[in-house]
């Protein structure tokens, strides 16, 4: 089960052809139609790559899956049946699941709305823009803040996400490896909030009540048990947060409070004169 959450637990090369497929010996593109994997069947076998089945095919529906249930949802057999192929058909295309989540992180990274950096721009502004593309990443495929991803998938996806990302502290007098444990500590925050918003959400769904309905429930028994003279601090506190947040917890303020204190921590890094310009 781990292994099918993890990134970079299939096989490496092959993985690294299916990524860089845009100089396939099949001749296929990124973004254009392309056939299976070079380890095709034979010339003449009736076993082979179905016409009009593309790696691109195979990736979008597993994405498809893996938004609407999870990546529980998401197995060799429900993306055949969803292509309407048999699975062994789609190992023609992907190995396996390891390798295809490769694939769908890839993608995922590769398809993110990006906006350019402006040579002027503030570099608080790029790196709140680099940390609300990624929220906007994980709310819009749930699954990702799902994977464990200590080992990346080398594709375009992430090459292209990284050397965007980058670019927010680019000219700020850090020094290379600053650079990337800067990111590091942003991208970090981002997929906490981002698992913490997730959770809340799925509390909603599976309980078929928001966090108002449910204390709004609860409350009379909650104020017949709970003491506040024991409790002051927490009762003080909690009630003040319960009121701004209009619940028990806001995902837009954790974010919002968390990000601020995330860009304090570096500013402090950061060389006054660069930090101006």
């Amino acid at each position: 089960m781990a292994k099918e959450r993890s990134s970079g637990a299939g096989d490496p090369a092959r993985t690294l052809e299916l990524l860089w497929r845009e100089g396939a010996a099949d001749g296929g593109s990124r973004r254009g139609s392309r056939q299976g994997p070079r380890q095709g069947p034979r010339q003449g076998s009736r076993r082979g790559p179905r016409q009009g089945l593309t790696v691109d095919a195979v990736v979008d529906a597993a994405i498809g899956l893996a938004d609407e249930g999870g990546l529980d949802a998401l197995t060799m057999r429900a993306v055949a049946q969803r292509l309407g192929v048999t699975p062994m058909t789609l190992y023609t295309y992907v190995p396996g699941k390891a390798e295809l989540l490769d694939l769908m992180l890839d993608t995922a990274f590769l398809r993110m709305p990006r906006a350019a950096f402006a040579a002027d721009e503030p570099w608080r502004e790029r790196v709140t823009a680099v940390a609300g593309e990624n929220r906007a990443l994980y709310l819009r495929h749930p699954w990702v803040a799902e994977l464990r991803v200590h080992r990346p998938p080398l594709g375009p996806g992430v090459m292209t996400k990284y050397e965007h990302e980058l670019g927010a502290f680019e000219g700020l007098g850090l020094d290379d490896v600053a650079m990337d444990s800067a990111l590091t500590h942003v991208l970090g925050f981002v997929q906490s909030v981002a698992r913490a918003e997730l959770d809340a959400r799925a509390v909603d769904r599976e309980s078929a009540m928001s966090d108002h309905e449910w204390w709004a429930a609860h409350e009379p028994l909650l104020a017949r048990m709970f003491d506040a003279e024991r409790f002051p601090l927490a009762s003080r506190v909690g009630e003040a947060a319960a009121v701004a947040y209009q619940g028990v917890y806001s995902p837009d303020h954790a974010y919002a409070f968390g990000l601020a204190r995330v860009l304090d921590g570096l500013a402090a890094l950061i060389p006054p004169a660069a930090a101006g310009r």
